[in-house]
């Protein structure tokens, strides 16, 4: 089964979320027109990372889940994203949605494993649930940008059933090299495909601490090869065609998931 993707790796701009929605629906339109059946945008794309305003204006959040369903509806195409999402204890979390062409939110996924560095985890709420969603063309394996660093959530996925692994991200300089050794990685020793989108730009995170994101938004194959990667420093729309079926050849022909020894592995 072949599937075609668009990543839409974008500038964000911070705080203002009606004008990434317009972003997002032109580089959405545009996928439409290439028949893109699925478009992935990147972490945090409506807002950004601006901690006051993500307080201020949480009662609005449900808005932008509308918004996307709205548009996933209006341009027949699955759309994925990391947004804020309020939690029914008034909690902020950083939110992977994925809207099926119907307009339906086919499902969500809440980022486990917060940022630190970036004081990520002082102003969010970690998700506490691995997420694979059903999709039309198979099951799709959620995580965002610092879970890369975090190989069990990937085995988990793929374990269960994902032939594909969506991670929407905001990965600053200097760990470039990181980001790119890390999702080989991910996809060569789970076997199955890996669609990361990152943003560009920079975001001001206080008066001291000012990140510029890499892009290099790429998909990777099961066998670790770059299927299409954009460059580190433009906006750009990307559109490729994968095939589904490569998976399960890579997995007859080198079989790591019969030959894994999961009964010697606990730590304990």
């Amino acid at each position: 089964m072949k599937l075609k993707v668009s990543l839409a790796q974008i500038k964000v701009a911070n705080a203002q979320p009606q004008k990434n929605l317009q972003k997002a629906e032109e580089y959405i339109s545009e996928a439409a027109k290439r028949n893109s059946e699925l478009i992935c945008f990147p972490e945090m794309f409506l807002t950004g990372f601006n901690w006051k305003f993500l307080d201020a204006d949480k009662n609005n959040f449900e808005t932008y889940i509308d918004a996307l369903s709205s548009l996933a509806k209006k341009y027949k195409i699955w759309i994925n994203g990391s947004v804020p999402e309020l939690t029914s204890n008034g909690k902020i979390t950083n939110t992977s949605v994925l809207f099926s062409s119907d307009g339906s939110l086919a499902g969500r996924y809440s980022k486990i494993h917060l940022f630190s560095l970036l004081k990520e985890n002082k102003h969010l709420s970690p998700g506490n649930e691995i997420k694979i969603i059903d999709t039309s063309w198979g099951k799709a394996g959620m995580s965002i940008c610092y879970d890369l660093r975090f190989p069990e959530l990937f085995r988990t996925c793929a374990l269960r059933g994902a032939k594909i692994q969506l991670l929407p991200s905001a990965w600053p300089y200097p760990r470039l090299e990181h980001y790119k050794i890390l999702i080989k990685a991910r996809a060569i020793e789970n076997q199955n495909f890996i669609i990361a989108v990152n943003q560009v730009g920079d975001e001001k995170f206080s008066d001291d601490n000012t990140v510029t994101y890499f892009g290099s938004s790429v998909i990777v194959d099961p066998w670790g090869n770059i299927v299409i990667e954009a460059s580190e420093k433009e906006e750009t729309l990307l559109t490729a065609e994968i095939d589904l079926d490569v998976i399960d050849e890579v997995r007859k022909k080198i079989t790591v998931f019969s030959d894994r020894k999961p009964e010697l592995y606990n730590p304990d």
